[in-house]
């Protein structure tokens, strides 16, 4: 492991006040369809934290199946994997990969058990698939998840003050749209009333979710991931390539941002993670990316291990108060 973080006389550092650390790791994952690797990475990220739970380790317990919305006349389900325990507890929208397209929230049934045991309460959102629903419906989704959240605080013993987003790939795309807008930037969704709560989280992990859909060096293989998802091509849908683009949203206020991203992700390249960090860091946003070099579009073993404990302490610093954690 190499660790580069800009720290003394430069505006960021460790204390994550707008830092760009840059962690570098050497392992590899080599997977080819498009489509599926993004599923088969929110897949590797989950299975592979989920072993069984030693006698010592705090209990969960599981909700599923839980509708949250309705869009039309199809409602819309999540899963709930909470602490044992009345709380409150801060929770964490954890959203799975697929390329806006395919996928469930089974996938990161696993990293929710994760999130759980230390002490989170992680809920999972199934949410509308293009191409027969576009851009926005997707971040509507995942934002009306949030409301769910705060409106049902109580009962899931649920501090709705600290809320945090996580997500692979296109999950990732979407915890960081949560992050990152506001309801000025028309995103809410149709018909939300004045008085509802919230979707505005406080910290936000990103694993290897794209940044900028409009960029000169997106791969021709995820071109028409990104049609589908948009609706047509960059060129072809200028205005909902950039409202559907976290790079447009930076602002001074976001919340924290941790972003882990392979230097050889064959579907997203990592120079979106660094136009992120850049932007974060002119803002004035706390966080970091950790580039894992040589990992592809999700990663295994140590790797796994080390983001996922890099995730829950990230989340730990930013919605956990001091002395509980």
């Amino acid at each position: 492991m190499i660790g580069i973080t800009p720290e003394g006389g430069l505006p960021w550092g460790r204390q994550e006040v707008a830092d760009l650390s840059l962690v570098l790791n050497y392992r590899k994952l080599h997977v080819q369809n498009p489509v599926r690797l993004g599923l088969l990475a929110a897949t590797l990220l989950g299975i592979r934290l989920g072993a069984p739970a030693r006698a010592d380790e705090p209990k969960v317990t599981t909700r599923e199946d839980v509708v949250y919305t309705k869009a039309g006349d199809t409602e819309l389900k999540l899963d709930v994997v909470a602490p044992e325990g009345d709380g409150p507890f801060p929770g964490i929208l954890v959203i799975h990969g697929g390329a806006w397209r395919a996928g469930n929230k089974r996938d990161v049934r696993a990293a929710m058990i994760e999130y759980a045991r230390a002490g989170y309460v992680a809920v999972s959102p199934q949410y509308r698939f293009c191409p027969k629903e576009v851009f926005p419906a997707q971040v509507h989704d995942v934002k009306a998840a949030v409301r769910w959240m705060r409106a049902n605080a109580g009962s899931l013993h649920l501090d709705h003050a600290r809320i945090g987003a996580s997500g692979y790939s296109a999950g990732g795309h979407l915890a960081l749209m949560l992050g990152l807008t506001d309801p000025k930037d028309g995103l809410e969704g149709d018909g939300v009333p004045p008085d509802a709560p919230s979707t505005r989280v406080q910290a936000v992990v990103n694993f290897f979710g794209p940044t900028d859909l409009g960029a000169n060096d997106i791969p021709d293989v995820s071109k028409p991931l990104v049609s589908g998802f948009l609706g047509g091509s960059a060129e072809q849908k200028p205005e909902a390539c950039r409202k559907a683009s976290p790079l447009t949203f930076v602002t001074k206020d976001d919340p924290p941002t941790l972003t882990f991203q392979g230097t050889k992700d064959p579907l997203v390249p990592h120079s979106q993670a660094i136009k992120l960090a850049e932007a974060q860091s002119s803002a004035g946003v706390a966080g970091r990316v950790e580039l894992m070099v040589g990992s592809g579009h999700g990663w295994g073993g140590a790797d796994l291990k080390h983001t996922t404990e890099e995730a829950i302490a990230f989340f730990d610093r930013h919605l956990k108060p001091t002395g509980t954690r």
